[in-house]
């Protein structure tokens, strides 16, 4: 693989992105983007991504998974096994595919999910996926808003060992058992904001951090969409912290991408 940035979370088949799918793919092929690993929130997205995966068989790597949240017309809910049904087929009629799953997760966010009953259903949907994941040998794309502890532990306790925790926001001592567990963690642009992850950021070994975007969400701008020519942001804002080359850390988190998805190196040499 040639030197460049991997952006291992982004949602290239967000609404944002309708209207200039391919310029904003050909604005990040020119800054240095050699691969996208896009996720889905809900079943309803996997046709478009697999359509735009075709598109671009060696750029866009596409991942299925159910988030935690699921938004509706009236707002959001705390994802159910009725919104998980839809996609039970998907996984194994794509497997070869995919290059992993997610977006999953858990969100114990008070607003969003307030009752044990909520988080309990969060769990099952959850650990559904990672056994899914592990019996179809993919690595996982895991969310955990306001759940870092639960989530790292919930991953252990399910026996689940390629694991990319995007957007972290936990303690770094939580940080450090899934450090000590083999697992990933990805930053997006929006960390250059401010400095509260500076520490987790600095406690993390740079063996275990990844590049991400989160796109069209968590850019430079809360006002703007986000998109994957950002990822520079994050990269130099690790190295800043790290006291180490822009260069060194593109290089490090490009190689530990393909590390926790193989398919990635493979999808490119097609």
């Amino acid at each position: 693989m040639a030197a460049g940035y991997v952006d291992c979370h982004c949602h290239m088949t967000a609404e944002e992105f309708s209207q200039d799918t391919a310029d904003v793919l050909e604005g990040a092929r020119k800054g240095g983007v050699r691969a996208v690993v896009s996720v889905t929130e809900h079943a309803g997205e996997l046709e478009r991504l697999l359509q735009l995966s075709q598109r671009y068989p060696s750029y866009v790597m596409p991942c299925l998974g159910v988030h935690p949240i699921q938004s509706k017309a009236d707002g959001y809910h705390s994802v159910t096994l009725q919104d998980l049904e839809p996609a039970l087929e998907s996984f194994e009629k794509y497997k070869d595919h995919l290059v992993g799953i997610g977006e999953i997760g858990l969100d114990f966010t008070p607003w969003l999910t307030p009752t044990s009953e909520e988080r309990d259903e969060q769990l099952r949907v959850f650990q559904i996926q990672l056994d899914i994941a592990k019996r179809l040998d993919l690595p996982v794309n895991v969310h955990s808003r306001s759940a870092g502890r639960q989530t790292i532990a919930f991953l252990k306790e399910q026996g689940a060992e390629k694991v990319l925790l995007h957007n972290f926001a936990g303690r770094p001592s939580v940080a450090l058992e899934g450090v000590q567990a083999g697992y990933y963690f990805s930053f997006p642009p929006a960390v250059a904001n401010n400095d509260q992850r500076e520490k987790l950021i600095r406690q993390i070994p740079l063996e275990n951090i990844c590049l991400e975007t989160d796109s069209p969400a968590l850019g430079p701008d809360r006002q703007e969409r986000n998109i994957p020519s950002n990822i520079f942001i994050p990269c130099e804002y690790i190295a800043r912290v790290k006291g180490l080359s822009s260069e060194r850390v593109c290089e490090a988190t490009a190689h530990n991408a393909l590390q926790l998805f193989p398919e990635i190196h493979l999808k490119m040499n097609e």
